[in-house]
């Protein structure tokens, strides 16, 4: 995959975002890396955290101060740190909320190598007991003032995650905890499908933009025909507040939750949190409707403009990206 052809010199341009690295890691990681091609206009700051957690938490916290960061990107650890750093918008990638008993479990005692080269040249650290019990202390301050900032904490969750488990944990204290397609370390698709996704989301309402609202209607033509479905929800989300849509066969509470999953396992998160159940698509307040079916549930009546799936205009998820690309966000 060629990042450099899906660079967003748009999202977050001229701003700045604090990446907080993971155990045993860097500033150089390849996730910086990776931030850097996809946000070309976009400030990344990236410190190499002291191995000391109460040092590391006022080094940021004294970033936060004086460089003033529009958004706060912590992963595992440095989740668990940025989950502290309140009065931001931040993103916790599989926070390690419970990091001293992960290390624990994970024979996290003895010499340890950094995964990454460090400003300070230095290759390893020792993780003693003493060590472990600061990690406990500092983590023991999280959510705190969890009440304050409920709007602007989303944490992301690996379904193929081995090492962290804090899922329920974060809905305990926040309501925006979102799965993902991905395991415990941040990969190329990870940063570009499920992290980017939520950082629009994020300069969307801090620059108050106010996007056409766009349902898809889910059925069987769209599922059975689902080639390019995927690629086609997440370019449609950039410009557009892109919503699903299901009707009679998922009125049910299991049905739902069916669906709930397939969204989740198929479309990812672009569209967490953006499925309404609906035996009328014609009261769907919306400016767009794209439907496969639009003789069933009301689709003919949709008040906005109606984007026939399959027919000669649409025959395919190409056909709807050129329409929606030449309508260029309107």
């Amino acid at each position: 995959m060629e990042l450099y052809e899906y660079a967003r010199p748009d999202l977050l341009s001229g701003k700045k975002l604090l990446y907080v690295h993971g155990f045993a890691s860097s500033g150089q990681s390849g996730t910086v890396k990776t931030l850097g091609i996809l946000l070309p206009q976009t400030e990344i700051i990236a410190p190499d955290l002291p191995v000391e957690p109460q040092e590391a938490l006022e080094l940021l916290r004294s970033i936060v101060a004086e460089d003033k960061p529009d958004v706060v990107l912590g992963t595992s650890m440095g989740g668990m740190y940025a989950e502290m750093l309140y009065g931001v918008d931040r993103i916790l990638v599989n926070p390690a909320f419970q990091l001293a008993d992960t290390l624990l479990k994970n024979n996290g005692l003895g010499r340890q190598e950094f995964h990454n080269p460090r400003r300070d040249g230095e290759t390893s650290f020792l993780v003693n007991k003493s060590l472990i019990e600061h990690f406990r202390e500092v983590s023991s301050h999280c959510f705190e003032r969890a009440d304050e900032d409920q709007d602007r904490v989303y944490a992301l969750y690996g379904m193929h995650d081995t090492l962290v488990h804090t899922y329920d944990l974060f809905s305990e204290h926040y309501t925006q905890a979102i799965r993902f397609d991905g395991e415990h370390y941040l990969n190329d698709g990870a940063v570009l499908h499920s992290v980017l996704p939520v950082l629009q989301w994020i300069d969307d309402r801090q620059e108050g933009r106010s996007k056409p609202v766009l349902f898809i209607a889910l059925g069987d033509r769209i599922i059975n025909h689902s080639s390019g479905f995927t690629k086609a929800v997440e370019t449609l989300c950039r410009n557009y507040n892109l919503h699903i849509v299901a009707g009679s066969r998922y009125n049910t509470p299991s049905s739902c939750a069916e669906i709930f999953r397939w969204c989740e396992e198929n479309l990812g998160v672009p569209v967490w949190n953006r499925l309404t159940i609906s035996n009328h698509k014609n009261l769907l307040l919306a400016d767009y409707l794209i439907d496969a079916e639009p003789e069933t549930l009301g689709g003919e009546d949709f008040m906005g403009t109606l984007v026939h799936f399959g027919s000669d205009a649409f025959k395919t998820w190409e056909d709807v990206l050129v329409f929606f690309d030449r309508l260029g966000g309107q």
